[in-house]
């Protein structure tokens, strides 16, 4: 670590990913010497089950200046660090340099372990969307649909959710973020649904827009505008493409079409976080490379008619790309 000495790792996502420690209290001391996991008693025993490496430490009666003295330069998380953990180490070093995004960089790549990890967590959300087709129909809620998503990921492996699901069903499409409620699909509605389940820690990611009954030639069309333009921002996800220029040329095609109906980025990097490193917008003028594991959910939200969002779930290889979400 360039110019430090030691680094505190309070961030838990980068807890687990340094130490491997899944605990949610503690934190990491990181010199060239030592490597030390400070916790509390309720996880001191998992600690040094899964910390393999780290020296565990119970808080009741550690000193850090035993580890750390006032002529070392220190990073500290200062992205992610809460006020009082941040004064409670201040209070004892006196010489603390932020790491911005060095930690989460590191994360951006993923090895062979973590990638195995997010497709099984893709191919459990992809088993989640052949049921739920077969399962929804009219006159179902959000929240059952929802629900039902929720359950089939966890009986078929998952440890968890990514994040909560998204389901939304005709005019409620154009809330990107719409919570499921009490609203009915209904015979030509487009419903959105964008869930995940995590594998180990790691997320998977993935949005399908489905059509109850027939719909209209416009919603077809905005279906199709949005299916295409995701096809061809796939097709430029390799590594050494700027990750800006894959979300403009996204927003220039539908913003053209539908004028202000497509606000957010192409897409984000997926891991430990559902959001994480790289970011696919306008503002990461960055370049993709192999390792890199992205979302690309262009999508069209027309206030009180629909919205359509489509998402897979990326994996940027040596020579291009391979997409880790298979239901069509």
């Amino acid at each position: 670590m360039s110019g430090l000495d030691a680094v505190i790792i309070t961030d838990r996502n980068n807890v687990r990913y340094f130490s491997g420690f899944s605990g949610s209290a503690g934190y990491l001391i990181i010199t060239l010497s030592y490597r030390l996991i400070v916790t509390d008693f309720r996880y001191t025993e998992q600690a040094q089950l899964q910390a393999k490496g780290f020296e565990v430490k119970n808080t009741v009666g550690f000193n850090i200046n035993e580890y750390l003295s006032d002529n070392m330069a220190v990073g500290f998380e200062n992205a992610t660090i809460l006020y009082g953990e941040y004064m409670s180490i201040a209070g004892s070093v006196k010489n603390l340099k932020p790491v911005d995004t060095m930690l989460t960089d590191i994360r951006a790549v993923k090895d062979a372990e973590e990638i195995c990890n997010i497709q099984a967590a893709a191919e459990i959300a992809d088993k989640a969307f052949e049921h739920i087709t077969g399962y929804m129909c009219e006159g179902m809620t959000e929240r059952q649909v929802a629900l039902e998503l929720e359950m089939f990921m966890r009986r078929n492996g998952a440890n968890g959710l990514s994040f909560d699901t998204i389901v939304a069903t005709g005019a409620r499409g154009s809330l990107p973020h719409a919570e499921p409620g009490d609203s009915r699909l209904c015979r030509g509605h487009l419903v959105v649904m964008d869930y995940g389940c995590t594998v180990n820690g790691y997320c998977s990611d993935m949005t399908r827009t489905v059509a109850i009954g027939d719909i209209s030639d416009r919603q077809l069309e905005v279906y199709d505008a949005v299916k295409r333009v995701q096809q061809e921002c796939l097709d430029m996800v390799k590594p050494g493409a700027e990750c800006s220029s894959i979300h403009e040329y996204s927003s220039k095609v539908l913003n053209g079409m539908y004028k202000d109906c497509y606000g957010h980025g192409l897409g984000h990097g997926v891991g430990l976080e559902i959001h994480e490193r790289p970011n696919l917008n306008s503002r990461n003028h960055g370049l993709l490379v192999p390792g890199n594991v992205v979302t690309v959910e262009p999508g069209v939200y027309i206030s009180g008619f629909c919205g359509v969002r489509i998402e897979d779930l990326v994996l940027v290889t040596e020579d291009g790309s391979r997409i880790l979400s298979k239901s069509t």
